[in-house]
């Protein structure tokens, strides 16, 4: 049988994540800000997930601004040689999500995050950064 309190206490150690993983979500909150977007927030979701160390999750107003912030994320950091592993929901830019491997970035329009809720969702992950 399982000790809780040990399952607890590992549940509460940091998990080490590279230095260019914290940098790259830094940076991609710092491009969705230049380009107004909203409600930016950063999660480290390395203790909870496999999935990636941060979320970043950020609102547009309008479809036309989701793609704008999406496509400007995807420009910017291509300049700089960091290419993404996968871009899913450009077609309909209600909810765009990049995949940069450590980073996982959403993009969403107004109703989409609300409904989608992630940050309730992962409620638990440390949030880094909120911009409103």
């Amino acid at each position: 049988m399982a000790d809780p309190a040990a399952e607890e206490r590992v549940a509460d150690e940091r998990v080490e994540i590279p230095a260019d993983a914290a940098d790259l979500a830094h940076r991609i909150v710092e491009i969705a800000a230049d380009k107004k977007g909203n409600d930016i927030v950063m999660l480290r979701t390395a203790e909870l997930t496999s999935i990636a160390d941060f979320f970043v999750i950020c609102s547009g107003r309008s479809d036309r601004q989701v793609s704008a912030l999406a496509g400007a994320i995807v420009d910017e950091l291509r300049e700089e040689g960091i290419r993404p592993l996968g871009v899913e929901g450009r077609e309909t830019s209600r909810w765009v999500l990049l995949d940069f491997g450590a980073v996982i970035v959403h993009v969403f329009g107004p109703e989409e995050r609300e409904y989608y809720g992630l940050e309730r969702l992962w409620g638990k992950a440390a949030q880094v950064v909120r911009i409103v």
